[in-house]
């Protein structure tokens, strides 16, 4: 395998801090099996791009993952799951015209500070998409209206959650959090022992929710390592 490292440039979860990546570079694209041993060296894929933070001032990013047989669900978590027992979930093996307009309006409405604004059609399948990765798209209907989308690759050995967006005017309904806990059950009912939740950072509020699901494995000193109760 090839990696190279980006140049520095402006962190767009600590702007105070520069960022840079180590990124997986070949001459042909990863085979699912390698984006498996990858994502389990702390990678993540953004749309065919591979990387792995690799900052030499700043360690404050640490990849997530949670052993799902080993997750047991909070009491806020339970009432997450009562609040939206009224939703159908089904699932889809390939993208759909009807999830660009709702992933437009979540960018355009709730991350008009982020990277991401403003959405475009170019955008979204530059970072969702992938020619050589199997993405389940984990759909939320309430009364047969599409309120949320979760984007989870199905790995080898595990799934990884590359993105959720939903409509804004659902916020009350806490539909991140209620689509990791969906994703976790679809992991055991896959047999896969591992859910990936992309990178933490314990000052970043918007990840906030992520160390909230325990217990979790965090990758640093180049090993997972088991983490039982929320930081601070």
């Amino acid at each position: 395998m090839k990696f190279g490292i980006t140049t520095p440039f402006t962190c767009s979860y600590l702007p105070e801090q520069d960022e840079r990546l180590l990124v997986f570079m070949s001459e042909t694209q990863p085979t699912i099996a390698e984006y498996d041993f990858l994502i389990g060296a702390g990678f993540r894929r953004s749309g065919t791009q591979v990387y792995r933070p690799h900052c030499e001032a700043c360690k404050a990013c640490e990849s997530i993952r949670l052993p799902v047989h080993m997750f047991r669900a909070s009491k806020s978590q339970k009432r997450i799951m009562r609040r939206n027992q009224d939703l159908t979930v089904r699932i889809s093996n390939s993208d759909k015209p009807e999830y660009y307009p709702l992933y437009e309006s979540y960018i355009n409405q709730r991350h008009d500070d982020g990277s991401m604004y403003p959405a475009t059609l170019e955008q979204y399948q530059g970072f969702i998409l992938s020619p050589w990765n199997n993405a389940l798209f984990i759909e939320l209907y309430a009364n047969d209206e599409l309120i949320a989308v979760a984007v989870t690759d199905n790995l080898v050995s595990s799934l990884s959650a590359l993105y959720t967006f939903f409509k804004p005017e659902e916020q009350q309904r806490s539909l991140g959090s209620f689509a990791i806990l969906q994703q976790i059950e679809l992991a055991k009912s896959l047999n896969k022992p591992f859910l990936y939740l992309g990178y933490q950072i314990d000052t970043c509020q918007k990840m906030s929710y992520k160390q909230n699901f325990l217990p979790h494995e965090r990758f640093f000193n180049d090993k997972w390592q088991l983490i039982t109760k929320k930081a601070g």
